[in-house]
C-alpha cells in the first residue's frame, strides 16, 4: 500500500489549516470610487493570505470624521492624499505606511447615447434638466467636478440643475437610472477591461481639476494587526495593480 500520497495530502491539509489558524481580519475604510476594484481585490487577498478584509465604502470626508471619533478602522484606502496626511497629523495614522496606490480620473457620463459629446460642450449647450455630482464637501470627485465647472465658467449657470449624491456611488446611481440625465462620476465606475459602459461620456482633461492622488495608509488601530500590514502590501502587488489598471486608474 502506498502511504506517500495520503501522507502528502494530510500534510497539505495541516499546513493549510495552520496558515488559516494564524489568519486575522482587518477593518478597511474604502473610498466609494474604488468599490469595483476592491470587490475583486478583497477575495483575492483572502485567497492569497488567509486574511479577511472587512470593507466599508463611503466618502473620505465622512471616514475622516468617523476615524476621529473612534471608528475601529485599521486601514484607510482613500480617494485623496490629503485625508491620510491629516490623519497622520492627528496622530491617527502611521506616516511611513502611506503610499499612492492609484491616480483617479473624472468623467462626465450619461446613460443616454449621444447626449455627452467628446469635448464636454453639452455643459455649455444645455438641453438637460439635472446634472449629478457627489457632495463636494465630503467627496473628492465631487470637489473635482465643481472645480471643472468653475474652470469652464459654467458653474453659476449649472447650479440650479445640480443633484448632489452623498457619495460618488449615489451620483453614479442618479445618472445610471436616468434621474439625472448626466453626471460627473469616477472613470472606474463606467470603465472595465478596456470597455466603457453603454451611453456617452467625456473624459475630463486633467488640467481642469486637481490631480486625484489616492493614498492608502495604516491607521494606528491597525499597527499590531498582521492582516492590516498584509493588505497594504497586497495592494502594491502585481495582482492588485492589474485589477486597478483594468478600471482605468493610473499609477
Amino acid at each position: 500500500m502506498n502511504l506517500r500520497h495520503p501522507f502528502s495530502l494530510m500534510l497539505a491539509v495541516l499546513l493549510s489549516c495552520a496558515r488559516f489558524a494564524l489568519a486575522d481580519e482587518v477593518s478597511v475604510a474604502v473610498a466609494a470610487n474604488f468599490a469595483g476594484p476592491m470587490e475583486k481585490i478583497a477575495p483575492a487577498f483572502e485567497k492569497a493570505t488567509g486574511h479577511k478584509a472587512l470593507v466599508a465604502y463611503g466618502t473620505v470626508g465622512k471616514f475622516y470624521a468617523q476615524i476621529k471619533n473612534g471608528a475601529p478602522f485599521e486601514v484607510l484606502i482613500s480617494a485623496d492624499d490629503e485625508t491620510p496626511i491629516r490623519l497622520e497629523k492627528d496622530g491617527l495614522a502611521l506616516s511611513l505606511s502611506r503610499f499612492t496606490y492609484a491616480i483617479g480620473k473624472l468623467v462626465l457620463w450619461s446613460a443616454k447615447p449621444g447626449l455627452v459629446d467628446d469635448k464636454g460642450e453639452v455643459l455649455k449647450r444645455g438641453g438637460f434638466q439635472h446634472l449629478a455630482i457627489a457632495n463636494p464637501k465630503v467627496a473628492v470627485y465631487g470637489a473635482a467636478a465643481l472645480e471643472t465647472m468653475k474652470k469652464l465658467g459654467v458653474d453659476a449657470a449649472l447650479e440650479p440643475k445640480l443633484v448632489f449624491g452623498e457619495s460618488i456611488t449615489q451620483a453614479y446611481q442618479f445618472t445610471a437610472t436616468g434621474n439625472a440625465e448626466l453626471g460627473f462620476v469616477a472613470l472606474s465606475q463606467i470603465f472595465k477591461d478596456g470597455q466603457y459602459a453603454p451611453g456617452s461620456y467625456w473624459l475630463v482633461p486633467p488640467t481642469l481639476y486637481p490631480q486625484i492622488r489616492q493614498d492608502a495608509v495604516l491607521l494606528v488601530r491597525g499597527k499590531s494587526n498582521p492582516a492590516a500590514a498584509a493588505l497594504l502590501s497586497y495592494l502594491k502587488s502585481d495582482a492588485a495593480k492589474q485589477v486597478i489598471s483594468a478600471y482605468g486608474y493610473e499609477f
